[in-house]
C-alpha cells in the first residue's frame, strides 16, 4: 500500500464494515447453536453453560449494534423513523426476546403500563435501548427485572428496574449532570449509556428533548434506568 492509499483509508468506515460482518457471523453462529440444541437431550440442553453462551451472545450483539448505531449517528446516517407505537407491546416484545436467558438465570421478567397507550417514537431505536439495558440488568439482578411505562407530565417515562445492588452513587442522576458522566472507556455500561442518551435526544417535540437518568430504589429496590421521551 502506497502513501496515497494509506491516506485514503477511513479507519472508522473499515471498523464499521468489520462490526457489521461480525454481527452477521454472530447471527449465523447463534442459529447453528439453536439447531444443535434441538438435537441434544434435555439434561444437556438445559445445562448452565447454555445460559452463559446465550447471555454473552446477546450482550455481544447489543454492543455491536451500539457501535454501528453510534457510527451512523456520527455520519448522520441514522434516520429517525417515528410512528405511533403501542407502549405495552414494545415492552412485552423486549421481555420476549430475553425470555430464554431470563429463565436460564432464574430471573422473573415482568412489565406494567400506567396511562401510556400509544406514543409517537422510533420503536426500533427505543427497543434497542431498552434491550441493552435489560442485558446489563441481567448481570446484576438477583431474581427479578421489571419494565414500567407511565406518563410524567407531558413526557413518556420508560423504566427498567432490577433487584440487584444498584448503580454506584457517582453515576446517579440525569445523564451529563452527575459527578461521573458515562465513560465509554469503562466497559459496556458506559457505551450503553452514551448510546441511550444519543437515541433519547433524537426524540424532540415542542423544544423538549428526550434524556436518561439513573436512580436506585424503584419498584424492586435495586437499579432503575429511566428513559424520558417528549
Amino acid at each position: 500500500m502506497n502513501d496515497r492509499d494509506h491516506q485514503g483509508l477511513d479507519f472508522s468506515t473499515v471498523l464499521a464494515s468489520t462490526v457489521h460482518d461480525m454481527k452477521n457471523s454472530l447471527t449465523l453462529l447463534m442459529q447453528s447453536w439453536n439447531q444443535w440444541l434441538e438435537r441434544l437431550p434435555p439434561e444437556l440442553a438445559e445445562s448452565g453453560e447454555r445460559g452463559v453462551i446465550e447471555y454473552e451472545s446477546l450482550r455481544l450483539n447489543g454492543m455491536l449494534m451500539q457501535m454501528l448505531g453510534l457510527y451512523k449517528l456520527q455520519i448522520n446516517q441514522l434516520p429517525l423513523r417515528p410512528d405511533w407505537v403501542e407502549v405495552e407491546e414494545l415492552l412485552q416484545e423486549q421481555l420476549a426476546r430475553h425470555a430464554d436467558i431470563l429463565q436460564a438465570r432464574g430471573i422473573r421478567g415482568s412489565c406494567s403500563v400506567e396511562g401510556a397507550g400509544l406514543f409517537f417514537m422510533d420503536a426500533e431505536l427505543i427497543g434497542s435501548v431498552i434491550g441493552n439495558v435489560i442485558n446489563n440488568s441481567i448481570r446484576y439482578a438477583h431474581s427479578a427485572i421489571h419494565l414500567q411505562a407511565s406518563l410524567h407530565g407531558d413526557m413518556l417515562l420508560l423504566t427498567v428496574n432490577d433487584d440487584g445492588r444498584g448503580y454506584p452513587a457517582d453515576m446517579l442522576g440525569r445523564y451529563g449532570t452527575g459527578t461521573r458522566d458515562a465513560d465509554v472507556s469503562n466497559g459496556s455500561t458506559g457505551l450503553g449509556l452514551y448510546f441511550g442518551q444519543c437515541i433519547a435526544s433524537l426524540h424532540q417535540r415542542d423544544g423538549q428533548c428526550g434524556y436518561i437518568e439513573l436512580d436506585n430504589g424503584g419498584t424492586l429496590g435495586g437499579g432503575e434506568f429511566r428513559l424520558y421521551l417528549p
